[in-house]
């Protein structure tokens, strides 16, 4: 503890600064002003040749410049264009999706969200050579996309899978099955969706004469119901939630040809009880790569099929003595004869390089950290483009290396959390880059990492916040009871006076792979914790066992055990912070959202010696409630592993709980369901815990809104103050 206490005592030099001069935050300027908004740049859509890119002007008129100069150099759509080709109406292109051949834009309207990343939307083909406007659907349909040469688009509209020819303006039905809470064609079901991060269930071959697309049958997953509040009689919204232990929809993947209209189903093996979580076509428009992965989600396989008969082998298999993340790493070179993949094979996130046959060609990068994001494959200079935790776990850099492992080159150097978004052919690349403490600054940068113009410093953001006297967060880190090294920030008052007690309030998430101890700027409840410290609060967060980007031992240890290790490390950080001479060991709170909702209810019974007060905002009270993928992931099926589930889950420890509690939930919370923190209410009440509670109507797991996120933080606010 030695060195925690050195760090900190040198934090104090600096941050000790009159209280007279401080101006004070407030909820409504981090909530409603938008006191302490960053401007951002969201990004440039590349065109194809790599020399221009495209981007919205206040008119909505979309724009092609020139990235040497960022010059505009002529209009691609101006809304007086729409309005014409349009009876006079205007468009929004704020959601456009350009063919391949950049001829034709697909302009998604009147979006409708479903659950966090699907949603369904009113679709206008605007053909740019033409200026003409095409609506293929008067409703509202899902995931609609170009075919190769933009003659056509596919679509999901119901549950099934359609097509509709832009020349001879015909609609076909692929599938007719569909049905809801039955079977979904071309789309994934809610735990696809949630945890394999895939909605969009179909995807062209590179010559678009076939389509390969997902059958979800949803007929034996179990339904879940919320009722959504606003009229006389609350409607019953329903659906299918396959929660831990419980059957999941049976998945099967389709190839259909669309000269002939034959489907042909790709052989995955016999077993339904398993995931398919990625499909992909590879460079052949013939072959459909697969990957497979078995229910405990510890061995992983890759498939090459035939698209023709659907027949499969297997080129590639992992297993894991725990369990193997999916990711979108999966890349085909262009030589048709090999591909790239990541992997945590030699105790870190690698990437490796395999012959189509699943030989190993070469392991690419190595050493004891990991690659975060893979940005993708210079084909022309062989270069790969990634970030990785290479230089610390909290902070991220850009990176290029050969296909042959050599020449690595670290293309960003600003110190904290660095990301690249590349050009189509991979000459420059929009770095984004921020810290803790420093609103994010946008530059384009040439390929090899030269800085070539400053898009956006946030410099009237940097200036406004001198006003504030803000107190920097600083890093440092503690070693857990067992001598591990956890990675922490800390943010001490202003008017810091060490002889006398402070609160210390304590943030954390600590799922498996997570981070809250990272070097980037958050915006939100960075100033709330700047408000809270100018009210006296020391604020910490620690990142113990189980989270990520320091290998796969140290994050993989909670297996079978959630929340058993992650609570144990937090708990004995704030035993050590309560050593300290100016902590005031009975003003000790854990907060957290989620898993860190769980982390925290489990702080105030587990921790009930430590922590005074406990702030859960939509914990998972019990892990029998939440979805297969994700629980099983981590602890297997409840009755293979039931002992764990109900040991750590905070329902089973209310007892214990001696400080003030204070639990919050959405009611229409479709991911973390709002039973857990009924039923956590309910054994409170049971065994006679006083606590506090707040629910917030027909609100998700992100309870959003402005004036919904100021009562919230008004509301936890308040309880930290009492």
């Amino acid at each position: 503890m030695k060195k925690l206490i050195l760090s900190l005592s040198l934090v104090l030099t600096y941050v000790i600064i009159s209280a007279q001069d401080v101006k004070p935050i407030t909820l409504e300027d981090i909530w409603t002003k938008g006191t302490f908004s960053a401007r951002y740049v969201p990004g440039f859509s590349s065109l194809k040749d790599g020399r221009f890119y495209c981007s919205l002007d206040e008119k909505q008129n979309l724009l092609r410049y020139e990235f040497s100069t960022g010059k505009v150099v002529d209009t691609i759509i101006a809304q007086s264009d729409i309005k014409a080709a349009n009876g006079g109406s205007a468009l929004s292109l704020d959601n456009i999706t350009f063919s391949d051949d950049e001829k034709s834009v697909l302009i998604a309207t009147q979006s409708e969200s479903i659950y966090r990343h699907s949603y369904r939307a009113v679709f206008y083909v605007y053909q740019l050579d033409k200026k003409k406007i095409i609506k293929p659907m008067e409703e509202k349909v899902r995931y609609a996309d170009f075919s190769p040469d933009a003659s056509k688009i596919a679509y999901v509209k119901g549950n099934d899978l359609f097509l509709f020819d832009l020349v001879r303006l015909e609609e076909t039905r692929i599938t007719k099955d569909g049905k809801d809470n039955e079977v979904i064609n071309g789309g994934t079901d809610w735990v696809y969706e949630e945890e394999f991060a895939i909605w969009k269930g179909f995807s062209w071959n590179a010559t678009g004469d076939k389509i390969a697309f997902y059958r979800f049958d949803e007929s034996k997953v179990k339904e879940f119901n919320m009722a959504m509040y606003g009229s006389l009689y609350p409607k019953d919204f329903k659906f299918k939630y396959p929660k831990a232990g419980e059957d999941n929809s049976s998945v099967h993947i389709y190839s259909y040809e669309l000269k002939t209209g034959l489907l042909t189903e790709i052989e995955t093996g016999k077993e339904e009880d398993q995931y398919l979580p990625r499909f992909q076509w590879t460079k052949d428009p013939n072959i459909l790569s697969v990957q497979r992965l078995n229910r405990l989600q510890n061995k992983l396989e890759i498939l090459l099929a035939d698209a023709k008969n659907g027949a499969s082998k297997v080129i590639y298999s992992e297993e894991n003595k725990s369990y193997i993340d999916i990711t979108d790493n999966l890349y085909f070179l262009n030589d048709g004869k090999s591909f790239l993949f990541s992997s945590e094979r030699d105790g870190y996130n690698h990437l490796y390089h395999y012959s189509m046959n699943g030989k190993l060609i070469k392991q690419i990068t190595k050493g004891n950290w990991d690659i975060d994001e893979f940005y993708g494959y210079d084909v022309k200079n062989k270069k790969f483009y990634y970030s990785s935790a290479e230089v610390n776990a909290a902070e991220r850099y850009v990176y290029s290396i050969g296909l042959n492992g050599k020449n690595k080159t670290k293309l960003t150097s600003n110190k904290g959390w660095n990301t690249a978004s590349f050009n189509s052919d991979f000459t420059c690349f929009l770095h984004a880059f921020s810290d803790i403490n420093t609103p994010p600054v946008y530059e384009l940068m040439s390929g090899d990492g030269k800085l070539l113009r400053v898009l956006e410093d946030n410099a009237t953001l940097k200036a406004k916040l001198k006003n504030y006297q803000i107190s920097p967060a600083t890093f440092s880190n503690m070693k857990n009871e067992l001598g591990q090294t956890m990675n922490t920030f800390s943010i001490y008052p202003l008017a810091f006076d060490s002889s006398q007690k402070h609160p210390l309030l304590m943030y954390v998430y600590a799922g498996p792979g997570s981070q809250t101890v990272i070097n980037r700027w958050s915006g939100g409840n960075y100033f709330w914790y700047q408000m809270l410290a100018q009210k006296g609060f020391v604020i910490l967060s620690v990142d113990g066992r189980g989270t990520g980007f320091k290998g796969e031992e140290f994050k993989k240890c909670t297996y079978l055990n959630l929340g058993k290790y992650e609570i144990e490390d937090q708990i004995y950080a704030a035993k050590k912070m309560a050593e300290l001479k100016y902590i005031d060991a009975s003003k000790i709170t854990l907060w957290g959202w989620s898993f860190g909702g769980y982390m925290a209810s489990l702080g105030i019974s587990k921790g009930s010696d430590v922590f005074s007060k406990g702030l859960a905002v939509a914990p998972v009270t019990n892990w029998r409630y939440y979805d297969n993928i994700y629980t099983e992931r981590f602890m297997r099926k409840p009755q293979e592993n039931g002992e764990n589930y109900d040991s750590n889950s905070p329902i089973n420890h209310v007892e214990k709980i001696k400080g003030k509690y204070l639990i919050i939930h959405g009611t229409a919370d479709d991911n973390v369901h709002f039973q857990n923190a009924v039923e956590m209410v309910d054994a409170m009440i049971k065994k006679g815990v006083r606590f506090d509670s707040e629910f917030y109507p027909n609100k998700n797991h992100g309870i959003g809104g402005a004036k919904t996120r100021l009562h919230l933080y008004d509301k936890m606010t308040r309880f930290l103050l009492e």
